[in-house]
C-alpha cells in the first residue's frame, strides 16, 4: 500500500514538474503514473549498475555526475513511455532536479499528515 501511495505522489510530482518546465510534456494522469512507475523501476534496477560502473568519474566530479545519471534515467523513461517527452539533455537534467525537489515536498506533506 505504501508503494502505491509513493507512486501516486511521484506521478503528481511528474505532473507538477511538467507544468513548471516548458520542455517537458506529459499527455495525462495515466501517463504520469506510468512515468513514475518506469522511473521507479529504472532507479531500482538500472541506476545502481550505472552508479557502480561510474564510481571513478563520480568521485572526480564530487558526485555531480550522479545528476547526469539521473538525466539519463529521464531520457530512458522518455524512450519507454509513449506520451512523455523531454526536449533534450539539459531539460532532462533540470527536470530531474525539479522533480526531486517537488517529490521531496510532496513526501514531506504526506509524511506530516500521517503523524
Amino acid at each position: 500500500m505504501e508503494f502505491l501511495a509513493r507512486l501516486i505522489t511521484s506521478a503528481l510530482a511528474v505532473i507538477v514538474t511538467s507544468y513548471l518546465l516548458p520542455g517537458v510534456h506529459v499527455d495525462g494522469a495515466i501517463t504520469a503514473i506510468i512515468v513514475a512507475a518506469v522511473l521507479a523501476f529504472l532507479n531500482a534496477i538500472v541506476k545502481p549498475i550505472l552508479v557502480l560502473l561510474t564510481i571513478p568519474i563520480t568521485v572526480v566530479t564530487l558526485g555531480l555526475f550522479l545528476l547526469v545519471i539521473n538525466a539519463l534515467m529521464i531520457l530512458a523513461a522518455q524512450k519507454i513511455v509513449p506520451g512523455f517527452s523531454v526536449d533534450g539533455f539539459w531539460i532532462a537534467l533540470l527536470f530531474s532536479i525539479v522533480l526531486s525537489v517537488v517529490n521531496a515536498v510532496f513526501e514531506g506533506i504526506a509524511g506530516s499528515s500521517k503523524n
